[in-house]
């Protein structure tokens, strides 16, 4: 039995997705959670690897096991008693053998979120990133314009962490969008593809754009470098969501 599979999770306590020797991972609690379940042993696969501290409003998955089956409309509640408080399972249904939840992917959704206020909230902590340089109404301004130069196909190399093996670094970015509402300011952006650290490098870079480090046409130029170098600082973590991933089949939802 495969069931397609989607889950939320708060990331602050997580190395991360992948399983990792003597840490905590999601896919970790998952697969320990589903042996319970299913009686069997399960695996479990995922859309992305998520860094620690990412978050997941929607992330997909699939789940595999030989001998253990549960009616996929009963499998979120027959899961639920087994898994930690910071992971839910939310929908499951069952697909076909060669569904893959990563390479039949077609497009992404991320949102970063910055609390951008003088001091600290508490019921923000691990769940935004904490920047207290105010960024003014101009500087939104200038993110918006400096965005629309990462809009369409480009070779993302100087947005991709140093050190990633990723040959391929073209992608297309369908949009961009910058919103303040209070003191939250989110950056949602949606692709075909990413690279390692892009949606934090270029969150970090466009807030250099509305501090003046930058000007919004220097983004043309820092695409152009290929040269990791040349962009700016990378956001951190816990101000990172998978927000949604798209698939291309009538099959799935």
């Amino acid at each position: 039995m495969k069931y397609f599979a989607k889950i939320k999770y708060l990331g602050t306590h997580f190395h991360g997705f992948q399983v990792q020797p003597d840490k905590r991972t999601v896919q970790g609690e998952l697969c320990k959670a589903m042996d319970e379940v299913f009686g069997v042993p399960t695996r479990v696969t995922g859309c992305s690897r998520t860094d620690g501290g990412v978050h997941a409003n929607e992330f997909c998955l699939t789940i595999e096991n030989e001998g253990g089956t549960v009616p996929a409309d009963k499998l979120p509640l027959a899961i639920a008693r087994f898994l930690p408080n910071d992971i839910s399972l939310i929908f499951a249904k069952e697909c076909d053998s060669d569904f893959h939840p990563r390479y039949d992917a077609i497009g992404k959704e991320y949102l970063y979120r910055i609390l951008n206020a003088k001091v600290q909230d508490p019921f923000e902590f691990g769940r935004s990133w904490f920047l207290p340089r105010i960024i003014t109404d101009e500087g939104i301004e200038r993110m918006r314009k400096a965005s629309e130069y990462i809009i369409g196909e480009h070779d993302f190399s100087a947005f991709m962490a140093a050190g990633s093996d990723t040959s391929d670094t073209v992608r297309r970015v369908d949009y961009l969008k910058i919103e303040r509402v209070g003191d939250i300011i989110e950056l949602r952006i949606h692709a075909n593809g990413f690279l390692y650290n892009m949606v934090r490098i270029i969150t970090g870079t466009l807030c250099e754009v509305a501090f003046g480090r930058f000007s919004p046409e220097d983004i043309k130029k820092i695409l152009n470098s290929c040269d990791r170098m040349s962009a700016g600082m990378t956001a951190p973590p816990e101000g990172l969501y998978l927000n949604r991933v798209d698939y291309d089949f009538p099959k799935l939802p």
